[in-house]
């Protein structure tokens, strides 16, 4: 029979292994400066994209969706290995979304990767990602809700600009596709994005939709990197080696049916982590289904965001056009950008792409 010492080293033994990803990553992000951003080649017309799942399963009509959203816009596809495969809730194990994701990556025919869908499980991805391969291979990646855990965890240990944007099975509108273009493929200097009218006539036009409206909280103009995505991913991520750096950026956060009490409790974790007053501003997008449920007691969406953000001495809005929903903006992750609370806009300062 071992000892108890003997059985005490073996249990320590164990949990190091385990962690071993993880310490791998705190000493890779401990140990460097910021990196240096790499952006990916421009798409152009006719370029393929790879269709991947490295989050939740999906149907075959999502995937159909998603390669006729793709020739639509003048692409060719190609489809990851493993996309119909089911696990769970997850599309397949972890090892195999990883490895569509690398092989997209590694895949000299494909330009840009689009994924099909969030859901959940890209964090599990997170501590096997090779990071390495994607700034020897830069690609262009669009997605968004779960997708902000790679957004955030590749800009932070590869540098490489990626992109909060519709997901491949989305219902394109002509705001969503043209800007999610215009950012792709055809860079700019200055690149000024309005917020999209139709989801103001939403707010104004179709009752219980007052969240689409546009509010600012805390006026005036700030200029900052892009960064944020996803509230409940980002605040999962806070104090992991995976973690957004909210200094001197501009935050943005979007969320999807999670009533007032628990956006309040994911914003208190990102705010207790890295306090909100250190970023150089604030964007919250359509918080869509993020009312009170049921007759209990709560505050709204609206009181429960600015006990967060009133205090602040930094710009601040909400109901701008990211999020789940139809009418969004691309966001490029790691951009400086200027947000001006007056004019409703949000201006890219640098090209995304080269």
């Amino acid at each position: 029979m071992t000892d108890r010492r003997g059985f005490g080293r073996i249990v320590i033994a164990a949990l190091a292994a385990a962690a071993l990803p993880v310490a791998a990553a705190a000493r890779l992000s401990s140990a460097r400066k910021p990196m240096q951003l790499i952006k990916p080649p421009r798409l152009l017309p006719g370029d393929t994209i790879g269709l991947v799942t490295p989050a939740g399963q999906v149907s075959k009509a999502a995937i159909d969706k998603a390669i006729a959203n793709t020739e639509a816009l003048g692409f060719q596809v190609k489809l990851g290995r493993h996309l119909e495969e089911v696990h769970g809730n997850y599309a397949g194990p972890w090892q195999h979304r990883l490895d569509d994701l690398h092989g997209m990556f590694g895949d000299p025919d494909v330009k840009a990767i689009w994924t099909i869908r969030g859901g959940s499980g890209a964090m599990q991805l997170l501590p096997h990602l090779d990071y390495a391969l994607m700034r020897r291979h830069p690609k262009i990646l669009v997605g968004y809700s779960d997708i902000t855990a790679l957004h955030v965890a590749i800009h932070r240990h590869a540098g490489l600009v990626t992109f909060h944007g519709p997901v491949g099975m989305s219902t394109l509108s002509d705001y969503s596709t043209g800007h999610l273009l215009d950012v792709l493929m055809r860079p700019e200097d200055e690149y000024t994005i309005p917020m999209a009218l139709d989801n103001s006539r939403k707010a104004f036009d179709e009752p219980g939709h007052e969240h689409y409206a546009l509010r600012t909280v805390v006026p005036g103009v700030a200029t900052g990197r892009l960064t944020g995505g996803n509230l409940a991913l980002v605040s999962a991520l806070a104090g992991t080696p995976y973690a957004a750096d909210i200094r001197d950026a501009l935050l943005f956060l979007e969320e999807v049916n999670e009533e007032p009490y628990r956006v309040d409790r994911m914003l208190m974790q990102l705010n207790l982590n890295q306090p909100f007053r250190a970023a150089a501003g604030i964007m919250l997008g359509i918080f869509e289904g993020c009312g009170p449920a049921g007759d209990g007691p709560s505050l709204t969406l609206d009181e429960t965001t600015d006990q967060h953000l009133r205090p602040l001495a930094i710009p601040a809005v909400t109901g701008w056009s990211f999020g789940h929903i139809r009418h969004q903006f691309t966001l490029p992750m790691g951009i400086r950008a200027r947000m001006d609370t007056r004019r409703q806009t949000l201006t890219l300062l640098e090209p995304a792409v080269r």
